[in-house]
């Protein structure tokens, strides 16, 4: 009998990439199930969730667009119907006055907290890995979404691996191996943020000399981070609870 492994053609990225389809369609399915009970598309639920992590300031349309890789049309006829629900309000920027920025209503604050934990029903299969599996998995996220932030085919986030603040392998230590400036401590991988509303886009030509230090062997000695600007040198959140 033929051996049909030896042969077989399909690689590991294959079943990789064919996995992360299946992942997709059951978050798409999910939030259709939850928003139909709720009467509000994935669309809307995803711009509350995106307002509630941006609370500060306001979010303008073109900024919302742009995070979730709709068109400006589509984004601008789900803010309209979050402002006719009264979840969503347009208000004059903080920043710029001569533009408006939209902010969540204290309805849609409410609405924004239950949104949020729609993806919670994959934490149950999350947990069925390892500690040092899930730490193995969120790395390979990482890798996998700033490749495609570079080429494009995504937004850009808010992640611990483009932000100012972040210096990679700086420590010994291998279980805290990295170091944030903006509240001066040592966190390690599976602190890593894919989201974090302190962060700072690093330059360029920055980021991708911090990229090279965070995928190099993490066999190194011991040197000083840099010191944080002063108005971050006190943490603002625990050490062990940092990420």
């Amino acid at each position: 009998m033929t051996d049909p492994f030896t042969h077989s053609s399909e690689s590991v990225a294959y079943h990789v990439v064919t996995g992360l389809t299946k992942l997709g369609l059951a978050l798409k399915s999910h939030a259709w199930q939850e928003g139909e009970g709720r009467g509000l598309t994935p669309t809307q639920a995803q711009i509350l969730a995106l307002l509630r992590l941006r609370s500060t300031g306001g979010v303008r349309l073109t900024e919302l667009a742009n995070a979730l890789a709709v068109s400006l049309a589509t984004a601008s006829e789900a803010v309209d119907a979050l402002v006719r629900k009264g979840f969503v309000q347009k208000e004059r920027h903080l920043r710029d006055k001569r533009v408006l920025a939209l902010t969540l209503t204290e309805m849609g604050s409410r609405e924004a907290d239950h949104v949020a934990g729609w993806p919670d029903f994959l934490l149950k299969a999350v947990d069925v890995l390892s500690p040092d599996e899930q730490t193995i998995f969120l790395i390979g996220l990482i890798k996998m979404i700033r490749t495609l932030q570079v080429q494009g085919q995504i937004p850009v986030s808010q992640m611990c691996v483009t932000c100012r603040y972040f210096q990679p392998n700086v420590y010994a230590d291998t279980e805290r191996p990295h170091h944030c400036a903006f509240v001066n401590a040592p966190f390690g991988d599976r602190h890593l943020r894919l989201s974090c509303p302190d962060h700072e886009t690093a330059p360029a030509e920055e980021a991708q000399q911090v990229w090279l230090r965070f995928v190099a062997p993490r066999l190194r000695p011991a040197v000083s981070p840099q010191t944080s600007p002063s108005e971050h040198s006190t943490p603002h959140i625990s050490k062990e609870d940092s990420r």
